[in-house]
Parts: structure tokens; sequence; C-alpha cells
């Protein structure tokens, strides 16, 4: 097992968007190494607590480390953030001052390659965030029909030759299991014309993206979440939600602003009757991205785009 290390982006911009009390009651859903619920941590007070979610299991334990000198007021539990609302109940709480995701995958799964996320090392096929599921990326290459692939990789990874690289998986695989990221990465250039491999990034690293959203199911999740979690807000509670793809980006700009404008009468019409009241207001009317010096340090803040939104009163 490699070291766990994880820079956490957009940190101050996520930190100050919070606007963390503190005697608040804040989640992170996604704790990973434990980078961003430091900060937040630090600026609790007695009262104020911080609970940490996340699916894998060797970042809790790093953030337990990271955040060991404020066991008092920090909870760290083994969930999927989906399940938050069963950890509150749990925990005893009712609302949050605020909540925190950081999306997509942290720079600890890509550089163990025995996770299978990266196809750039050889590895098992394996991509789960949780590793007590059972079903693994392999699992999903050879036993999803050749329409359910293209649809996969069409859909997760916008690949505009998902129909061929699904086509070319179900050649593959007829000869023998596809079982590792070395046959898949194999497979994907032989599905892509040369010409377009020369230009761009790595030929496969679309449908890889394609392979771990469907298994962990993320984008699903997510879209589960946010109506809940923006009812889970206390008022004047905040949400701030870091994104990787447009995918998730689009979703979670859709949620907020149906928060805020929930609103499904004619435009025609003079009044409302719907009945559908405002839950808070959009903060971020574009998202925030990574100023050039983080660009330069954290590679990875280059696609990060943070939103957030307010809850209002009670109605």
């Amino acid at each position: 097992m490699t070291e766990f290390s994880h820079k956490p982006v957009l940190l101050r911009e996520t930190i100050e968007g919070l606007s963390i009390k503190p005697g608040g009651i804040y989640l992170d859903g996604t704790i990973g190494g434990g980078g961003h619920s430091y900060e937040i941590a630090k600026r609790l007070t007695e009262g104020g607590k911080l609970i940490g979610t996340d699916r894998d299991e060797e970042a809790l334990e790093a953030a337990k480390i990271r955040l060991s000198e404020f066991s008092d007021r920090v909870t760290i539990v083994h969930r999927n953030y989906g399940e938050f609302r069963e950890v509150m109940e749990e925990l005893g709480i009712e609302k949050l001052d605020g909540i925190l995701l950081d999306l997509g995958v942290s720079s600890h799964q890509f550089d163990d390659m025995s996770r299978g996320f990266s196809y750039r090392e050889d590895a098992p096929l394996d991509m789960r965030m949780d590793r007590r599921e059972k079903m693994t990326a392999a699992d999903i290459v050879n036993g999803y029909t050749e329409q359910e692939l293209y649809r996969v990789i069409r859909d997760y990874g916008e690949e505009p030759f998902a129909k061929n690289i699904a086509k070319h998986i179900a050649v593959m695989r007829e000869q023998e299991p596809v079982t590792t990221t070395f046959q898949l990465v194999e497979c994907i250039k032989r599905a892509i014309p040369a010409k377009i491999r020369e230009k761009g990034g790595h030929p496969a690293k679309r449908t890889f993206q394609a392979l771990r959203i469907e298994l962990n199911q993320e984008l699903r999740v997510l879209e589960n979440s946010l109506s809940e979690m923006v009812d889970a807000l206390a008022p004047g509670g905040r949400i701030a939600i870091i994104t990787f793809h447009s995918l998730e980006d689009r979703i979670v700009k859709n949620a907020f602003r149906t928060a805020e404008n929930p609103c499904i009468c004619p435009p025609d019409f003079p009044v409302c009757v719907c009945g559908r009241k405002s839950k808070g207001k959009v903060i971020t009317r574009k998202p925030i991205t990574a100023a050039a010096e983080e660009l330069a340090e954290n590679p990875r803040a280059h696609s990060a785009k943070l939103r957030i939104f307010e809850r209002g009163e009670e109605n």
C-alpha cells in the first residue's frame, strides 16, 4: 500500500465559501486524506462538530491520523456520502451548517497502481472506491453486453469512438477475459484511428472515466443526494461542491438552480400557483476555478470547479 497523499484543490476558496461558524456542525462527505476537513476542524470551537465520510478505507485511516488533534470534535464514518441521512440519524444530528463534497478520484487512488484506476501502469482492472463491494471494472468489461458497454462509454466518457471501443472489447473478450488495465488500453488503441490517437490526451482516458463512474455509481449517488442535502442545511447553511468533469458540474448546477427557483408554472402565468418555494440562493453564479498559482503547483486543479449554495430561512 502506498502512503496516502492528496493535495486538496481550491482549499482557500472552499473554506471561505463555507463561511464556517465556530459552533456549527459540518459534513465532509468525501473526506479523503482530510485536507479540507483539517481547515474546517481547526476553525471549530467547543460545540462545533465535523462528520467525515468516505468509501475508501485507506483514505479514512489517513484522515484519522491527520485529524487526530481534533478528536474531540471530529467523527469519521466508513460510509458513502449518499447515506448521509442515516449517519445524521445515528449521531443524533437534525441540521447541518455546511456540507462539502470534493468529487472524483484522489491522487492516492491514481498513484496506487493496485487499485486499477490508472491507464498508465499495468494492474488488475479494479477501480472500486469501496473495496467492500464485490463488483469490479473487470466485471463490467466482461459481463456487460456490447450495447451496454457502448451506452456507458458514450454517456459517461463522452467518447466519440464509444461504439467501436465496445465492439473491440466484445471481440477481445471472446478470446480471453479482459482483466488488466493494459489489456483494456490495448483494446481501446485498436478501436481509435492512429491519426486521432496522436492528438490530445491518452486515448483510454474517457473510457476509464466512464467505467469508474458506472462501477461506483458516481453520478447516480450525486443526483439522488443533492436535493436532500439542501434540505438538511440549517438556515444560512452552505453546501460547497467541487467537480472535475462536465457531467458532475451539470448535475450540481441544475440542482442548485432548481433549489433556488423551483417554480414549474408556465412563464406567462401572472402568479405562481404550483406552490413550490425557493430553498435559498446560489452563491456562485459562475463556478470558481483555480488561480494560476495553484494550477502551477497542482495539475489536478485544472478541471476543478467549485459551486456553492446557501440555504434560506425555513418557509
